[in-house]
């Protein structure tokens, strides 16, 4: 605990970005929009997600072990951007919807769901791997890629920004579903070989004094534990949301009320609005 590392480079973005939050926040307070407190709270624990990456000792021994290497991507590319989604609400990003715009087709399900795929599989060829595990700038970007993917990935399902009118909840199921599986197919791939795959771990001082090919089936059995439990919950807040809109969406096709407009006034919580303004 006490290899704690401060590379300004990596830290001052994460500062950055939680201090812009916290100034939107407290305008839109003033104006009585602000965001409620559990989403400011999801908001600040994907920045703790963020600085344990890159500067607890989690970041010190991630070149020294492939589990807690994995465990470093996990917190950078999954928690943190799910969490910092999670957090933020239309007003929030009201001010940043003119640099997205351009890029909303990244965000279309199925391109945001083969670069996610792409961007993981791709960063662990063990050439690119070690080659980040052997040169700071890429690992910096590695880092990045990671990040900006889970931001990708996660921003379909939780709706950040307005999705395809066909993908609604059910539709959001299958698509968490597809992302485990191809999570799980490369926790497979760590665990179930007995050589590794990367040579530089074979000579680093790990930490747990266990051999490469055991670490790299902790780097698999870590991203699996990890997938399923987030998976588990994803698909469990999606179920019961999928449950409650039908009820809604059913009473509000019983007063007669547009069916489009009635399936947009749940999908995006706004349904006790549309029926008080009718």
């Amino acid at each position: 605990m006490t290899h704690w590392t401060l590379e300004p480079l990596q830290v001052a973005p994460v500062l950055l970005l939680a201090a812009l939050y916290a100034k939107r926040v407290s305008t839109l307070r003033e104006r009585g929009t602000a965001p409620p407190l559990w989403r400011v709270a999801l908001f600040a624990l994907g920045i703790v997600f963020l600085l344990a990456a890159l500067v607890s000792p989690v970041d010190f021994y991630a070149e020294r072990s492939f589990g807690l290497h994995m465990t470093q991507h996990i917190l950078l590319g999954d928690l943190a951007p799910l969490a910092l989604l999670a957090g933020v609400t239309g007003p929030v990003l009201r001010p940043l919807l003119r640099f997205v715009h351009p890029l909303r087709r990244v965000f279309h399900p199925f391109a945001a769901l083969a670069l996610w795929a792409v961007n993981l599989y791709v960063w662990h060829l063990p050439w690119l791997y070690e080659a980040a595990l052997r040169h700071d700038f890429v690992h910096a970007l590695e880092h990045a890629c990671f990040f900006a993917g889970g931001i990708v990935m996660w921003t379909p399902v939780l709706e950040t920004i307005p999705m395809p009118e066909w993908f609604g909840t059910g539709a959001k199921l299958g698509y968490v579903a597809i992302v485990r599986v191809v999570s799980t197919v490369l926790g497979n791939i760590f665990i179930w070989p007995n050589t590794a795959f990367y040579s530089f771990y074979e000579h680093a001082s790990r930490p747990f004094g266990m051999n490469a090919v055991n670490d790299q089936r902790l780097a698999g059995s870590v991203m699996m534990v990890e997938g399923s439990l987030v998976t588990i919950l994803a698909l469990a807040w999606l179920f019961l949301r999928l449950g409650a809109e039908g009820e809604l969406r059913q009473r509000l096709l019983e007063k007669g009320l547009d069916p489009r407009a009635v399936r947009r006034a749940v999908r995006y919580g706004r349904a006790q609005e549309f029926e008080q303004a009718r």
